[in-house]
């Protein structure tokens, strides 16, 4: 197999994309298929970067993972980072190249994408086995059809074969398969080979009657039927994998190798990027991990986190009018833990001068770190390697942010002072040695006698998740006909469903 290939596209947003392409790309490189994954335009404000300085979404990264090679730009040219309800910043081949509305990059910016973006596909295609391809939002998405790049667009360009993705649990999942494809074009039609439903439960005898009929609807069968799997805790793009107010899902349920626990407040600030870093928490026994938006969540808050942002200077005016600035600063001065990652660490400074992500000017941090901030124009896009607390630390830098460090005691390029750290670092909890070290200091400084467990790897723990989505395929999906699918391309003969696109 050489250049072989498949659209991983989904009823709606969150339907399961990306653990299905990731799924897919580990059950195949375990049959020794040398696969790549690729998004040819994502949205999100969780993103990566490689080691050649490139931002892509961490989805991406994920499924790299997932089939043993290393994420590049290739397989994500296109990023889009929403500043705002109406624009984003864009970023081509991993570096920004603007700020754009959605009205100006529908309007026909997206157009002049659509070269670079099969440019990528096809080197991807011309050196792997096999590419699997992960959708947007829905293909049938008829107001966006004629500007897409990354659904229909690509496939028909691709000549790829296209499977749907439906979410059960939501409910409906009939009449989305049927409706995506009945709002697509013929032409479009033609490469939509079939079905795969997402996170049943339950008896699966019960819905067979439905996959005849829906078969008989449409001319297209049903690859397979996901079982509802529980604490995958893989990277996403579309949303929070918590509730607000409520543990990450994901948490490991496990007692802690001490008497107490801990407990991990993560303001949920607006435009909040990156809120990974706090899986690595959630994965150790006996750390509860919590999203809050209010003071009175941090009272019993044995360490607070303030994450990463894509917007800063709003997330600053957010904190003061929810008043858990003032919850910050009396933990400061309490002496109890607060960390400060990106946009959270150039909150916690003295000061920030933006004139390039808000344009707001000069605007007083929280004043609990001697830092000041400059915004440039260039961003900062880096993966580097140090010691902190005795460890080795690795991670990853993606801001706007230059900081200025007058004073505190150095923590991984940011500083220290007392109980609250700040770091411009992504990723550096997802270093063990430098996570146990840490929270060592964090139950010291909040009084608890909490003892982090002494083998707990990330990263093996990643790899079981991934595992675990290659097995979901290989036990779930009919593998010999998505291998096929893969191969040879969508079946020929694929009838037309009415009404087809306005």
């Amino acid at each position: 197999m050489r250049g072989g290939g498949l659209l991983v596209a989904g009823t709606t947003s969150d339907a399961g994309k990306s653990v299905v392409t990731a799924g897919i790309c580990r059950w195949l490189v375990r049959q020794g298929v040398k696969v790549a994954p690729f998004k040819g335009q994502n949205m999100s404000l969780n993103s990566f970067v490689t080691r050649e300085g490139a931002e892509i979404g961490r989805a991406q990264a994920m499924q790299a993972q997932a089939a043993r090679v290393e994420p590049t730009a290739l397989m994500n040219p296109v990023l889009l980072k929403p500043g705002s309800d109406r624009s984003s910043q864009v970023v081509l081949m991993g570096k920004p190249v603007g700020e754009l509305s959605a009205r100006g990059y529908h309007g026909g910016r997206q157009k002049e994408l659509f070269e670079p973006v099969m440019a990528c596909l096809e080197e991807l295609r011309g050196t792997y086995d096999a590419v699997i391809c992960e959708g947007a939002g829905s293909p049938a998405e008829i107001n966006l059809r004629r500007t897409d790049i990354v659904n229909m667009g690509i496939a028909r360009a691709a000549r790829l074969p296209v499977l749907v993705v439906g979410d059960i649990d939501r409910g409906g999942v009939f009449a989305q398969f049927f409706g995506t494809t009945a709002l697509l074009g013929p032409e479009d039609q033609e490469l939509i080979a079939g079905y795969l439903v997402n996170k049943f439960r339950g008896d699966v005898t019960l819905l067979e009657p439905g996959l005849d009929m829906l078969l008989g609807l449409t001319g297209r069968r049903t690859f397979g039927v996901l079982p509802y799997a529980h604490g995958l805790g893989i990277d996403e793009e579309d949303g929070l994998r918590v509730s607000l107010r409520g543990a990450v899902r994901e948490s490991v349920v496990a007692p802690p190798a001490g008497e107490d626990v801990l407990r991990v407040a993560v303001c949920a600030v607006p435009l909040m990027s990156n809120f990974t870093d706090v899986d690595a928490l959630a994965a150790e026994p006996g750390v509860v991990v919590r999203f809050v938006d209010r003071a009175e969540e941090l009272v019993d808050a044995d360490l607070v986190v303030v994450p990463g942002t894509r917007g800063t200077v709003k997330a600053l005016a957010w904190l003061r009018e929810r008043g858990l600035a003032d919850a910050l600063a009396r933990r400061a001065a309490e002496g109890r833990p607060v960390l400060g990652i990106c946009g959270g660490f150039q909150a916690l400074g003295e000061r920030i001068e933006d004139d390039v992500e808000s344009k707001a000017g000069t605007v007083d941090g929280l004043g609990l770190l001697p830092v000041r901030v400059r915004f440039a124009a260039e961003k900062t896009l880096a993966r580097p390697v140090g010691e902190a607390l005795g460890e080795r630390v690795e991670g990853y830098e993606i801001h706007h942010g230059v900081a200025d460090v007058l004073g505190g005691d150095p923590f991984l390029d940011g500083c220290r002072v007392g109980a609250v750290w700040g770091t411009h670092w992504h990723g550096s909890l997802e270093s063990d040695g430098f996570r146990r070290a840490f929270l060592r200091e964090v139950a010291a400084a909040a009084g608890r006698r909490f003892v982090p467990a002494p083998d707990t790897s990330f990263g093996a723990l990643r790899e079981e998740q991934l595992d675990r989505l290659g097995d979901l395929i290989e036990e779930h999906a009919d593998t010999d006909a998505l291998l096929r699918l893969i191969e040879n391309g969508a079946p020929a003969g694929l009838p037309f469903v009415p009404p087809g696109a306005p």
